[in-house]
């Protein structure tokens, strides 16, 4: 089962820069996408139907602003549209799929590098958010939470970890809370089941030469929970293409919808 995760960044620009045509080369059975920026009834296009696959959008009441999407190979048993909280789900920020014994969510964290303001919303979001994921390791299923989580855990997953201990992203307090994550909730990091090698970025500021220099952050993830480490097979990010600031994120899973 591939599973595959990207902030587009902008669903229609991603279509342009020919996302939607790379996507259909990706065999790929859940494709979670964060930041569409766009109303669904702006989305008449079939391209924003991929062949094959059932299309389920959360877009933000405010236009051009957050949105979520899944498109799944698989119809699922059940789909949830928001986390239950009436201000962040006004800014589409959670959409999940029930299958079998399976969840799979597409998550967009709150960015808090605008202002001390939407910092404070990110931390409040981050305490929510605790409970919930707390409440998601007793049922008897597994999660697969794809997403832009918009902090970098480690020292590895940031070029210049030095110069950003005080910038939104890796904040002390942040990573604290990603150590608790992977730490005492159980919860497991994909992409380092198998790849612990540095220089594995999905983000990239479009100030100077970032792209160019691979000056990234690693703030895009597939945090699983412990019963899925095993079926962990391949991971891979993908920058042969760019279709948005960020760069796609594939994680294959011996598993079976």
């Amino acid at each position: 089962m591939r599973v595959i995760s990207l902030n587009i960044n902008g669903i229609r620009a991603g279509a342009r820069k020919g996302f939607f045509d790379w996507l259909a080369t990706q065999n790929a059975d859940i494709v979670c996408i964060q930041e569409t920026k766009a109303q669904e009834h702006q989305l008449s296009d079939g391209v924003f139907r991929p062949d094959g696959y059932h299309a389920y959008y959360f877009d933000a009441r405010k236009p051009g602003y957050s949105g979520v999407a899944i498109f799944s190979r698989h119809k699922p048993l059940r789909v949830i549209k928001g986390l239950g909280w009436v201000d962040m789900d006004a800014e589409g920020r959670y959409i999940q799929l029930d299958f079998k014994v399976l969840s799979v969510s597409s998550l967009y964290l709150p960015s808090g590098s605008s202002s001390e303001q939407r910092q404070a919303v990110k931390f409040d979001f981050l305490e929510r958010l605790l409970p919930l994921l707390e409440a998601f390791r007793r049922k008897r299923r597994e999660y697969i939470l794809c997403g832009d989580w918009n902090i970098a855990h480690k020292k590895i997953d940031i070029k210049n970890w030095r110069g950003n201990q005080k910038h939104s992203g890796f904040l002390p307090e942040e990573r604290a809370w990603m150590d608790e994550l992977f730490g005492s909730l159980g919860y497991v990091d994909a992409f380092r089941v198998v790849n612990q090698e540095p220089d594995q970025y999905t983000w990239w500021s479009n100030r100077g030469q970032a792209w160019a220099k691979n000056v990234g952050w690693r703030i895009d993830y597939q945090v699983i929970t412990p019963g899925l480490r095993s079926k962990v097979s391949a991971v891979s990010i993908y920058k042969e293409q760019r279709f948005s600031d960020h760069a796609p994120l594939i994680v294959d899973y011996d598993l079976e919808l």
